[in-house]
């Protein structure tokens, strides 16, 4: 039993609430556990300069973390006059993921920004952003469908990502921060609705891992992921158009 009383292959609470920010095309914060983020898309005319011309649409992550959100506070990066190295990292990762589920062909010369903002971090903030991240990428273009600006939403598949890991002889899905910075194997698997990997992260933080243990890892995130996907489609409504 985990310290927060949970199975060793149980996901913490998973809450989505859409439209949070109704300003925004798309947006919702995304619950899971203590871990909170709050995503929003932004629809723009145009594409990055090397893309003009093209007739294919960019979707891009930004990615932040309000000082408060840790225990101790930590120094907005604009402060600091540029991004960490992890801050980064987290950004590609997210504009892969929503990419890879994204048609941009049939999204036209248009950019889609997803700014996911951690207000409350508890460990997978970068896989709680994608996962929420996919919402609003939803809701945005499904606007977009009832404004007559697409035709259809240019989705290929959903996408979704959680954590797990080995902490001392258990293998562990969904880890908060304090398993997390104990584990000795650390993954982050990010998955798409027809079962195929977007993106496996995996470290051996303070042991190594074998052929076996990473199979089963892969197979737990797995598990996990095909919960988020249902999640996501509830969270979409009964008219949402594709199957998770």
């Amino acid at each position: 039993m985990r310290a927060d009383g949970r199975a060793a292959d149980q996901m913490r609470p998973v809450k989505f609430t859409p439209d949070f920010i109704p300003t925004a095309e798309g947006s919702v914060l995304i619950e899971v556990g203590q871990t909170r983020v709050i995503c929003t898309a932004s629809v723009e005319d145009g594409v990055p300069q090397w893309m003009r011309g093209s007739g294919r649409g960019w979707v891009t992550g930004e990615y932040g973390m309000l000082p408060r959100a840790t225990e101790k506070r930590t120094p907005r990066e604009s402060n600091r006059g540029r991004q960490s190295g992890r801050t980064q990292e987290i950004q590609r990762l997210i504009g892969r993921a929503l990419r890879a589920a994204t048609d941009l062909d049939r999204l036209g010369e248009r950019t889609i920004w997803l700014d996911c903002d951690v207000i409350q971090a508890d460990g997978g903030t970068r896989t709680a952003a994608i996962t929420g991240a996919f919402v609003a990428l939803a809701l945005a273009l499904e606007r977009m469908v009832a404004m007559g600006i697409l035709q259809d939403v240019p989705l290929k598949d959903s996408v979704a990502a959680t954590s797990v890991g080995i902490l001392g002889d258990e293998l562990l899905l969904d880890l908060n921060y304090v398993e997390d910075s104990q584990a000795q194997v650390d993954m982050n698997v990010v998955m798409t609705s027809a079962g195929r990997f977007v993106e496996v992260q995996g470290t051996g933080e303070r042991a190594t891992f074998s052929q076996e243990e990473l199979t089963a890892l892969v197979g737990l995130a797995r598990s996990g992921i095909e919960q988020l996907l249902e999640l996501q489609r509830r969270a979409l409504g009964d008219d949402w158009p594709l199957e998770s």
